[in-house]
């Protein structure tokens, strides 16, 4: 092998460690389409559970999909995450006070780096910034560690009802 050879395969190998933090990357969409979409109005004050195409699912107070990390140890964030993974999975800050179907005694806190992240019957929660909006669920399975939760905190592992949700990767 020659040595651009070798350089352009740890080049390659080296990307794919980055995204091997927030999952494998098999689902194959971008992370540039990503940026548009974390503007989307969060309410991060209140859980709640809100019908959705999956069934009923957490939500937080504007009705923006919440998910878990499968990897994630109870009430641990255990995510090793980049900038650039943040972005498209960042954190639900604070705690958050039960809304309609959620349960008090399921909420409570974990520490991410000196500040208070969400959890939810031991799951630390997430957004999923492509989530544009309230009943979106396009963060739904991916790369098969990602998923939503119902009102008891398990992890929903049914997938997404419209073929356009559920498989943007990163």
């Amino acid at each position: 092998m020659s040595r651009s050879t070798i350089a352009a395969v740890a080049l390659v190998f080296a990307a794919s460690l980055g995204l091997a933090a927030c999952g494998d990357g098999s689902a194959g969409a971008t992370v540039g389409s990503s940026t548009q979409a974390g503007s989307a109005v969060k309410d991060p004050s209140t859980v709640k559970i809100a019908d959705s195409s999956l069934g009923k699912i957490l939500v937080d107070g504007k009705g923006r999909t919440l998910y878990l990390f499968t990897a994630d140890g109870k009430n641990m964030n255990s995510m090793k995450c980049d900038a650039q993974c943040l972005k498209l999975w960042p954190p639900m800050e604070g705690k958050p006070k039960a809304g309609a179907g959620a349960d008090a005694k399921l909420i409570n806190t974990t520490d991410l780096a000196g500040k208070p992240q969400a959890t939810y019957a031991g799951h630390p929660l997430y957004y999923y910034a492509p989530d544009k909006a309230a009943g979106d669920v396009k963060g739904q399975g991916i790369d098969k560690v990602w998923y939503v939760l119902d009102a008891q905190g398990n992890a929903v592992k049914k997938a997404p009802a419209s073929p356009d949700q559920g498989n943007y990767g990163y």
